[in-house]
């Protein structure tokens, strides 16, 4: 691999950094001009995102980039299908960072590769578009909500409901009292996984860089599958990397910030596969008046996330069998509600029909231009690095509640940190492995 400028990663900010952040808010105050990007990530999510990106005429994708030099192949296929020239694939994702032409990076890697690549790109002047979960820790996300707000970057969240309309629509009649007072919302992530053990070690194949897809997690073993995904070091876990859509988006509708309080119980119930993370959780975040109840397990044939064809249609999910909803619970009614594309009813005491029916619709696209609009605007996204975080840290939350004996843990808001329990707060940071280090000071 040819030589390249790691001034960025190996000396921080510079006045280097700082005129190339000049130079794209310039650049992006006109909305004629193309946005220019660099996709990190080239598995499922990154390729759904570049199907999306490829639908508009102000965008232009200079990078591929993956560890994995074999997932090139199916994102190629999705641009020689929409006709757009075929971009730069390269394995170091810094060569992106390093390119002054590129205005943002997306980024749809791996977890435990989304805080310090989104980082990084905001010291070089990127804005970033990164998928969810945030970060493995609270550090991260706090750390990346610094580097947003002191480089001036758009850094938007892959929260994608956030920009359906129906969601607004469901916040309003909500806010305006349409269910009373609420003092209860019940947010549900049910269904049925499959198993994730670690196989045998093997060789790492050719075209994977597995030391840099490692990156700041240790440098483990080369095994095949998605055995990460249920590891500390990787992830946040198979439940909270897919419920933090309805944890947002029952904070976004509540207008909740921060809890004060978390306990939990569950654990590893059902799987067998060696995984650290649990497969069965019930936690309770407490927000002042309102009390939130997450009911979650990866083991549940019979629960269904929303299919396609009722998503993107006026059709709602048979709510008791829906995977991932939320119920808003008032004194006069209460609300059920789909995440992307399900969307929402309303029952009072007469429980038989629903007194208000809203339909929903998947809002991909829109997500995708409210980033793009951002970028000219420089205003923050509805989906803001800051929102993400305050999900995420839902997440952390209830997992350290778990890892510490499924203690009932105070949190304090103002130092994001625990309170009532030093060995918690042992979990607000993870470790990481150099070279691939994040700093304090962003």
């Amino acid at each position: 691999m040819k030589s390249i400028n790691r001034r960025i990663f190996l000396q921080g900010s510079s006045a280097a950094v700082i005129v190339s952040s000049t130079i794209k808010q310039a650049k992006a105050a006109s909305a004629n001009d193309k946005v220019i990007l660099g996709v990190m990530g080239c598995g499922g999510r990154g390729v759904r995102l570049l199907h999306f990106l490829l639908q508009r005429d102000d965008v232009e994708i200079k990078y591929l980039c993956d560890a994995n030099s074999r997932m090139f192949a199916t994102a190629l296929e999705e641009l020689d299908s929409a006709d757009a020239p075929r971009p730069k694939t390269v394995t170091d994702f810094r060569e992106i960072l390093d390119d002054p032409e590129v205005d943002a990076l997306v980024n749809a890697t791996p977890d435990h590769w989304h805080a310090l690549a989104t980082v990084m790109a905001c010291q070089a002047g990127k804005d970033v578009y990164v998928e969810k979960p945030l970060a493995v820790d609270i550090n991260e996300g706090r750390k990346m909500v610094e580097a947003a707000r002191k480089y001036d970057r758009v850094v938007q969240v892959g929260t994608q409901t956030r920009s359906a309309a129906y969601v607004h629509d469901a916040r309003e009649y909500i806010q305006s009292g349409g269910l009373g007072d609420v003092y209860m919302v019940k947010v549900f992530n049910m269904m049925q996984h499959p198993a994730r053990p670690k196989g045998a070690n093997r060789p790492v194949p050719q075209g994977l860089d597995w030391d840099l897809w490692c990156g700041p997690a240790p440098l483990v073993p080369y095994a095949p599958g998605r055995w990460w995904f249920e590891r500390w070091d990787f992830s946040c876990g198979g439940i909270f990397g897919d419920a933090i859509h309805q944890l947002d988006l029952a904070r976004m509708m509540l207008d909740l910030e921060y809890p004060s309080a978390v306990s939990q119980v569950g654990g590893v119930r059902h799987f067998t596969d060696g995984r650290e993370i649990p497969d069965t959780q019930v936690a309770t975040f407490e927000f002042g008046d309102i009390t939130m109840v997450f009911e979650a397990g990866l083991w549940m044939p019979y629960m269904k996330k929303i299919p396609n064809s009722i998503r993107d249609s006026d059709q709602h999910p048979e709510w008791r069998f829906c995977s991932t909803h939320v119920e808003i619970l008032g004194t006069d009614a209460m609300m059920f509600f789909g995440r992307q594309g399900g969307g929402w009813q309303v029952f009072d005491i007469n429980n038989t029909e629903p007194v208000l029916t809203t339909y929903g619709r998947q809002a991909d696209r829109e997500h995708i231009a409210e980033f793009i609009s951002c970028m000219h605007s420089r205003k923050k996204p509805i989906a803001d690095i800051e929102e993400g975080h305050r999900s995420t840290l839902l997440a952390h939350l209830a997992n350290t509640s778990y890892r510490v004996g499924n203690q009932r843990l105070l949190f304090d808001s103002g130092t994001e940190q625990y309170t009532n329990c030093a060995e918690a707060n042992k979990l607000l940071k993870r470790s990481y492995r150099e070279p691939w280090v994040l700093k304090d000071q962003v």
